[in-house]
Formats: structure tokens, C-alpha cells, sequence
């Protein structure tokens, strides 16, 4: 076999591992309105379930998001695996909102050690020369993980006996059969140093790839915010507002927004990672304003097209974020660069989120889902006007 074949198949495999993990980040999003009937708790708790996960990513990333470049990929991948095990046990024992929490923050935790590690490993396990389309095969399989979760959680629910046991039982058993993949994939770091030589980081970058950081960071934020109340709220709304009580629907819409966002990264390549962060803002405003109708009027004729238009625009930021990121790192510091760069993005998931659960009580779901975008679109617009005067450099 070649070594073009070789690393190629590494990078496929290695995805398929991090789409596992990334699907049961979102296995519990159509789940909620059954917590929600079975424990009795309120929108707020909702939000500050998910809200949890998001700061444990954050934890994670800040803490141990650059041992993966001094210990090794597989090492960190290996126990990002296990948190997402005892995340799903936490589902499978759940008899309260404790063990939501708990399960919340394992499955935070484990995203957190995936996401930088997992994104330069098959960057790097593909062959010289192929880092457009590595940088693809990451995006992509994170972003297909987390439609993976809603769709198959919601059509388990729905169609399937067990609905708050079955979807963990067999996210379970693909994280057994992903760490036996793991363990026969190659390391990609060459130079490894001990544990101890890892140190907590705050978010930085090096001083040269800054240029390139920051407007693409703030690309990743919108789009994100714009996921993480899609992802949280969304069954809620369509349950109490549009009457879709249809757990497999409310999957489908979610898993939407996700599958969306990798038909935007497919066309980073054509467009370029300069236009593309400008365009992909522009997907973002549209799908913004397409969910405020979709508030206002009460219609799922707006629901399907704002995740259809945000996703495609979250996917063109995101993918021209990553790559523009990734090419102006240095190899031994892209992990913990890459790894900077979700800590501004699980910011945007955590705290409009928080947000909107706060003012879900006093101004109901709908008001408050419409000052959110309020929100999200005043850091659009100017954040294309900026990525327009600037555009990133690099190319995907």
C-alpha cells in the first residue's frame, strides 16, 4: 500500500473516530422535552444544562488543549473516549437532573481533548500537499457528527423502544469500536515529552498568526451562537409553539443546520478562505433573519430554511476560520492554536445560551429568541465589514 493510501486511510479513520465522539455532544438536543416531562424542570435548566458542556469544552481547552502536541494525538484522543463513555453511562443511569449535568460535563470534556487534538490529526495524517481537502475531511466530520447525534437520537425516540436509553446504549458501543480503531492508528507527533511538561494555557496565539486569528475568530463566534440556540431551544419551540411533537422531526430540523453547514465548507475551495469569511457572515445574517420570521409568525415553513441558509453561512466561516488558522500555525503549536480557536467559539455557544434561558421567564421563548438575533446580528454586520477591509490571507 502507498504511503499516499496509508495516510489517507489514517485520515478517514481518525475522522470517523472524531465524528463518534462529536455525536454524542448532541445525542441529548431532541431529548430535552422528554427530560423535561420526566423531571420537571424549566426552559432556564435547559440551557444551563447545555450551557454546562460549553464550559466544560472551555475547561477542557484551556487546561489540557495543547498536550496532545507535547504527549501525542492518540493519548488525549484515548481519554477524550472515555469521558464520552462515562457521558453516555451518566444518560443510560440518568433518574434526575444531576446525572444530566454530570453527563453534560463529561460529554464537555470530551469534546474539549477531541477538537484540537482531533482536527490536527488528520491534518496531519494526510499526504504532503493535501491540507485544502484534510482541512475539509476535519470540518466536516465534526460538523456531520454533531447532525449525527439529533437525527439518530430523535429517530430512536421516536421509532424505537427506550427513548432516554436506547440512543446512549448504542452511542456506547461506537465508542468501544472507535478506540479499537484508535489504538491501531499510527501517532503523528514525532517529538513526544512527558505529561508533566504540559502547562495550562489562557487564550493567545503567537504574535505572527494573529492577523489571521482574529477576524476569523470572530467568524467562528457568530457562527457558533447562532448553533449552540438553534441546538438548545429549537425542540422546545417547535413543541410549544408549532405543535411538532414528532421526536424524528425535531432531530431532522436540528441535523439540518449541522448537514448545511458542510455543504458551506465544500465551497471554501472555490470561493477562497478570503471571501468565504465574508460570505459565510452573510449566510449568517440571512439565516438569523429568516429564524426571527420563523419567531414571529409561528410558521415551520421559516424554521427549515433559516437552519438550511445559517448552516451553509456557519459552514463557510468555519472551514475558512479553520483553515486560515491552521496553515498560519506552527506545527508544533497548531494544536494549541486551533484549540484557542474553539474556546472563542464554544463562547459563542456558552453565553447566548445562557442568555436566552434567562430571558426566556419574563419574556417567553419567542421574545427572547428574537433578541438574541438582535444580538448576533449586530456582531454580523460588522464583523463582514471588517473581514471585507481585511480579508484573511491564506487560502484553503
Amino acid at each position: 500500500m502507498t504511503g499516499d493510501r496509508l495516510g489517507w486511510r489514517a485520515c478517514l479513520l481518525g475522522g470517523a473516530v472524531f465524528a463518534v465522539c462529536m455525536t454524542g455532544t448532541t445525542l441529548p438536543t431532541p431529548l430535552y422535552p422528554l427530560y423535561q416531562q420526566k423531571f420537571g424542570f424549566s426552559e432556564l435548566t435547559v440551557t444551563v444544562v447545555y450551557a454546562v458542556y460549553a464550559f466544560a469544552v472551555i475547561g477542557a481547552l484551556l487546561l489540557v488543549g495543547n498536550a496532545s502536541d507535547a504527549v501525542g494525538r492518540r493519548p488525549v484522543l484515548l481519554w477524550g473516549l472515555v469521558c464520552a463513555g462515562a457521558s453516555a453511562v451518566c444518560f443510560l443511569l440518568a433518574t434526575g437532573t444531576a446525572w444530566l449535568y454530570a453527563g453534560r460535563l463529561l460529554s464537555g470534556l470530551s469534546a474539549g481533548l477531541f477538537t484540537g487534538a482531533a482536527t490536527a490529526y488528520v491534518m496531519e495524517s494526510a499526504p504532503p500537499g493535501r491540507a485544502s481537502r484534510a482541512t475539509f475531511v476535519a470540518t466536516a466530520v465534526n460538523m456531520g457528527g454533531l447532525g449525527c447525534g439529533p437525527l439518530l437520537a430523535g429517530i430512536l425516540a421516536e421509532y424505537a423502544p427506550w427513548p432516554l436509553h436506547l440512543p446512549y446504549a448504542v452511542h456506547l458501543t461506537l465508542v468501544a469500536c472507535s478506540a479499537a480503531v484508535l489504538l491501531w492508528l499510527p501517532e503523528t507527533v514525532g517529538d513526544l515529552r512527558p505529561l508533566r511538561t504540559v502547562r495550562p494555557q489562557r487564550p493567545g496565539v503567537p504574535p505572527h498568526v494573529r492577523a489571521v486569528f482574529g477576524p476569523a475568530a470572530t467568524a467562528a463566534f457568530v457562527g457558533f451562537a447562532l448553533f449552540g440556540v438553534f441546538t438548545s431551544v429549537s425542540p422546545a419551540f417547535l413543541a410549544r409553539y408549532l405543535h411538532v411533537t414528532d421526536h424524528a422531526v425535531s432531530g431532522v430540523v436540528v441535523a439540518t443546520a449541522f448537514f448545511a453547514s458542510i455543504a458551506g465548507q465544500t465551497a471554501v475551495g472555490r470561493v477562497g478562505v478570503g471571501r468565504s469569511l465574508p460570505l459565510g457572515c452573510a449566510g449568517l445574517l440571512a439565516g438569523l433573519a429568516l429564524l426571527a420570521g420563523a419567531l414571529h409568525w409561528d410558521t415551520l415553513a421559516l424554521v427549515v430554511p433559516s437552519a438550511l441558509v445559517g448552516g451553509v453561512g456557519q459552514g463557510l466561516a468555519f472551514r475558512g476560520a479553520l483553515a486560515a488558522v491552521g496553515r498560519a500555525s506552527p506545527p508544533d503549536q497548531r494544536a494549541a492554536v486551533i484549540s484557542s480557536l474553539f474556546v472563542v467559539a464554544y463562547t459563542g455557544i456558552s453565553v447566548p445560551v445562557i442568555g436566552v434561558g434567562l430571558l426566556t421567564e419574563p419574556l417567553g421563548l419567542e421574545n427572547a429568541g428574537l433578541v438574541f438575533i438582535a444580538c448576533m446580528a449586530a456582531l454580523v454586520i460588522p464583523a463582514a465589514g471588517y473581514l471585507l477591509r481585511r480579508p484573511v490571507p491564506a487560502e484553503a
